[in-house]
């Protein structure tokens, strides 16, 4: 065996480092997790692990910087609501400082609930400024150059990343996904895996769409998986292009970076909610409220603060966020349905 060096010892740097990686839990179950109280030591995501590393960095820098004779995570843990505050001070966004919170959150086991956890500011719609009126960045843009790009989007709704991976093999009938649901169902349901039965559900979905074509995102954010329907008037143009691209080629080898695409994702939102939306007032009052005794639209969406008022339609949404790649349906009211 080799001999110990005592004098080596790892740097802030080092020890945030090893403890982040340590909770590496990239492809586990974090429902399982949640159920056997062992998520608070894990990231399940690659994305998130990236993210949390990111900003730990920016605090293990400030820590250096203001309070050197702290060489340990466990004597600079006492100073990180006072970075935190810091940020805030500096005018980041109230999503940067929540995230940032998150991160010294899952490094020091902090959870949202104690009481020593960092209260950051709220998030206010109304404070969005990604895809919201013209940006510097729209002059070096060119949507006459871009055209394709741009209908390519706003049919099928996909993120910047999913943009880049797909592939020519990733277009999907809709008789392809019916035939493999028909295979599928062969198998007696208590003897399927769980693989089988997440794959069946995700194919299923794809029975709420009226359109024949879809894209297969293999992986999505959270590495989940699904089937977005292409849908618009452009949708042969869409369809071409990747029946043009070999199997295994990517469709687009190069996406703009100022290209709107959070932009045009919201667009499609748009357009998929206003396609299955009930008018608010033929949707049944089917529960009544314990308290009052009222009768109300359970299958109603009420939206808050600056669209306080603002009434949706559930079923809709759900729908929506099937189509996005998201669970729930009050991210599709917040960041994606506009102008209703």
């Amino acid at each position: 065996m080799g001999r110990r060096n005592k004098a080596y010892f790892k740097d802030l740097h080092q020890q945030a480092y090893d403890r982040l990686t340590g909770m590496q839990a990239f492809g586990e179950s974090k429902k399982e997790a949640v159920a056997n109280g062992t998520e608070k030591d894990k990231i399940f995501a690659f994305n998130t692990y990236k993210s949390y590393w990111k900003h730990t960095k920016y605090f293990i820098k400030y820590i250096k910087e203001k309070h050197p004779e702290c060489t340990t995570l466990k004597s600079a843990k006492k100073y990180a609501n006072e970075w935190l505050q810091t940020r805030v001070d500096q005018g980041l966004s109230a999503w940067t400082v929540q995230l940032e919170a998150k991160a010294l959150g899952k490094l020091y086991g902090i959870s949202p609930d104690d009481e020593n956890y960092f209260n950051p500011p709220k998030r206010k719609r109304e404070e969005i400024k990604r895809s919201r009126g013209d940006r510097v960045r729209d002059k070096h843009f060119s949507k006459t150059n871009n055209d394709e790009l741009i209908k390519f989007c706003r049919g099928t709704g996909l993120r910047r990343k999913e943009l880049q991976e797909l592939r020519g093999k990733d277009l999907v009938p809709r008789a392809q996904i019916e035939a493999e649901i028909s295979e599928l169902q062969k198998i007696p349901e208590e003897q399927r895996a769980p693989s089988v039965t997440k794959r069946l559900e995700m194919l299923q979905d794809a029975r709420l769409f009226p359109e024949e074509w879809f894209i297969h995102v293999r992986n999505g954010k959270g590495g989940r998986e699904r089937l977005s329907p292409i849908i618009g008037k452009n949708a042969g143009q869409i369809i071409e292009r990747i029946t043009d691209t070999p199997s295994e080629e990517k469709v687009w080898q190069h996406v703009h970076n100022c290209a709107d695409i959070h932009g045009y994702r919201a667009e499609y939102a748009t357009a998929i909610y206003k396609a299955h939306a009930r008018a608010i007032e033929e949707i049944p009052y089917d529960r009544v409220n314990r308290g009052t005794g009222r009768r109300y639209q359970s299958e109603v969406y009420t939206c808050r603060k600056d669209e306080a008022g603002k009434k949706l339609d559930k079923a809709a949404m759900l729908i929506c966020s099937k189509a996005l790649g998201h669970n729930r349906i009050s991210v599709v009211a917040d960041n994606y349905i506009r102008g209703l």
